[in-house]
């Protein structure tokens, strides 16, 4: 049983990774696509009380909010991991403007969360963590975690 976090900005890469490393395997928990944070505890809850590997692609900029995923999830006994998206907002923006509709946020979105984005530790719960970066052909670069950020 896994339970994955996902941290970083709007325009990071996170659902394209999802799609790329996850869609097969765990069930994808994402506010934009649920509209609701009700609908959101819900489908955590039921994953959680299923033992069903998920991932949360949320920005979760803020350990606070982590912890409303990590909890439930160690207290089921699932492993979790996660994975920190390093960009600038430059091209998270320019990754955003190639969106269409719904799926493009507005920069001063973007520049918030920039704002209110917190690093992840261990010391919040996670099993494993990894820093994730887009490559410069394509797909994404993983890292381990270092032992200092």
């Amino acid at each position: 049983m896994e339970a994955v976090i996902f941290v970083g900005i709007q325009g990071a890469g996170k659902s394209s990774f999802y799609k790329e490393r996850f869609f097969d395997t765990h069930v994808r928990i994402n506010l934009d696509m649920l509209k609701t944070k009700h609908r959101q505890r819900v489908l955590l809850a039921a994953c959680v009380e299923a033992g069903q590997p998920f991932v949360v692609d949320n920005t979760n900029v803020t350990p606070e909010t982590r912890a409303l995923f990590i909890a439930p999830a160690r207290a089921a006994g699932f492993r979790v991991v996660g994975y920190y998206f390093l960009t600038d907002v430059p091209s998270a923006l320019a990754r955003n403007g190639l969106r269409q509709g719904a799926a493009r946020v507005p920069d001063q979105a973007i520049y918030g969360t920039q704002k209110r984005l917190v690093a992840p530790t261990p010391a919040e719960g996670f099993d494993a963590l990894f820093r994730v970066r887009a490559g410069a052909a394509g797909g994404f670069l993983v890292e381990a975690w270092p032992d200092e950020v």
